[in-house]
């Protein structure tokens, strides 16, 4: 009976980490929030305003004194007081209470691949001084890989692409662990700014990058479509400084990004090149998978099954596979240990 009452209060946490968006899932609830990654700050006294959906209403229309920060970068903390008050929020979100009896949560925190000792450190830190007693990691890969219900454990190959705010993470995975990974600075945020860069460059108009995610995600492909495109682009115009309006489609947005799809597309030629031949002949047949907000550009499936020759699939709800398959591993610690990067326990008090 106590142990039920205790579990009651004790939820353990899966999170994604995101660059653009966090996502939170309890076992046995799903996901429970999913917010931006964005946190307003007053700067005169440094406290901290708002976070999550409500900061990201701020961006770019607070006084000069109050400022949306996002506190990751490419995937990796860059503030670290800010990220531990905005897992702070996430933690006590879910509990709707502080904690009490000196319970603290399990936590699984999605990494990308390659990060360094000192950046796992950070998020670890982070996380326990939010309130966590012990925190796994998991890299985002793998957590999409066992998010898209894909057997990382058996000994065959799957090719897993996770494309999101700031990173693009491909892996080659096989017997619980990552064969192959390379991670790319270049995903959803990179495709943004290109918007932003071709407006002022193409069109002599400055664009915000609200404005430049929501062309991206009206009229964004990275292939030619059947049917053509349109949306209104607004901004100031940067030689006469006043408002300004211009119709764009789908191969202006598409020409604006060529890039930086390229330059993915490129990472996952060289991915399919290094593997060995055993495993590539369990992707051929499996094909590729991509996950992550990015795979949701109109075409890239397409795109990467022509440069390829491998069929290439979007996985089911793409946005949240990794925190679906870091909450899977937490339900599962026991036969899933070998897929965590590592874990760190609050130490006992002395």
């Amino acid at each position: 009976m106590l142990n039920k009452y205790l579990s009651y209060f004790q939820k353990d946490i899966a999170i994604d980490l995101g660059t653009a968006n966090s996502l939170v899932y309890v076992p046995g609830r799903g996901i429970v929030i999913s917010e931006p990654s964005v946190v307003a700050i007053n700067q005169k006294t440094g406290q901290v305003l708002a976070i999550g959906d409500e900061a990201k209403k701020m961006v770019g229309r607070t006084p000069a004194h109050i400022v949306a920060v996002r506190p990751l970068v490419q995937g990796v903390i860059s503030d670290f007081e800010v990220t531990e008050q905005m897992l702070k929020y996430f933690i006590e979100k879910v509990h709707h209470k502080k904690f009490i009896l000196g319970l603290r949560p399990r936590i699984i925190i999605g990494i990308p691949c390659g990060v360094t000792e000192v950046e796992k450190r950070a998020v670890c830190d982070a996380a326990k001084n939010a309130g966590a007693k012990i925190v796994f990691l998991i890299e985002q890969p793998m957590a999409a890989a066992i998010g898209a219900r894909l057997d990382v454990q058996e000994a065959g190959g799957n090719l897993i692409v996770d494309i999101g705010g700031g990173t693009t993470e491909i892996a080659v995975i096989s017997l619980g662990g990552i064969v192959l990974a390379k991670s790319l600075r270049i995903a959803g945020d990179k495709l943004s700014d290109d918007i932003v860069h071709f407006a002022q460059e193409e069109y002599k108009i400055l664009i915000g990058e609200r404005t430049a995610e929501n062309i991206k995600i009206g009229i964004g492909s990275a292939y030619s479509l059947k049917e053509k495109l349109e949306m209104p682009m607004r901004g100031r115009n940067l030689i006469t400084g006043l408002p300004e309006e211009i119709l764009v489609n789908d191969d202006d947005i598409r020409r604006a990004m060529e890039k930086s799809v390229k330059q993915i597309v490129s990472a996952v030629k060289s991915t399919i090149e290094e593997t060995p031949p055993e495993l590539l002949s369990d992707i051929m047949s499996k094909g590729i998978f991509l996950a992550g907000g990015g795979s949701l550009l109109r075409g890239l499936d397409v795109l990467l099954t022509r440069e390829t020759k491998v069929p290439t699939k979007i996985v089911d709800d793409p946005l949240t596979a990794v925190v679906r398959g870091a909450g899977i591993s937490l339900e599962n610690i026991d036969q899933l240990q070998e897929v965590l990067v590592e874990s760190h326990e609050e130490e006992p008090p002395k």
